[in-house]
């Protein structure tokens, strides 16, 4: 029996990095991201209901998406299945040293790109909140696969 539609689909996986504007940061996994403009570059992102990065990002609306690597897919149990709300995951990332800096952001320093976003508008998008975000500036860190959702159904993380 072929999966739905939507779960056809092999789906980039990011990361948020996000910060209150007052010294919290956090970080979240996110695959409900679209690039819907070329001119001006922006994106629309979908935050899970009830997270640290929502709270976040309503109280500091710009972010940074992180494209992950192929190799980082073991940071979706931190980061997608663990509450910024019940565990510090800077703290565990800083322990590992997995972390760098990129303009007022902490990032994952093996990422293969870094894109800042500014939110322009929200919008209900049912369990999620939608943001639509206009690209202030990126960095490529390194060459390398992006993590998808195919990987992470391979190693067993998601069912999907």
């Amino acid at each position: 029996m072929p999966q739905r539609p939507w779960n056809r689909v092999n789906l980039p996986v990011y990361s948020i990095s996000s910060h209150d504007g007052k010294g919290t940061h956090n970080m979240h996994i996110i695959t409900y991201v679209t690039q819907i403009s070329m001119k001006p570059k922006r994106f629309v992102c979908g935050i899970y209901q009830g997270t640290k990065t929502l709270e976040n990002i309503r109280q500091h609306p710009r972010f940074v998406l992180q494209l992950l690597a192929a190799d980082q897919y073991r940071l979706t149990e931190l980061l997608g299945k663990k509450s910024g709300h019940a565990v510090n995951k800077i703290e565990r990332l800083e322990k590992r040293k997995l972390l760098g800096n990129w303009k007022e952001y902490q990032v994952l320093a093996t990422s293969l790109a870094l894109i800042e976003l500014s939110v322009l508008q929200s919008f209900d998008g049912g369990d999620h909140t939608g943001f639509l975000c206009e690209v202030l500036d990126y960095k490529n860190l390194r060459e390398g696969e992006p993590l998808t959702l195919d990987i992470l159904r391979e190693h067993k993380l998601i069912r999907i």
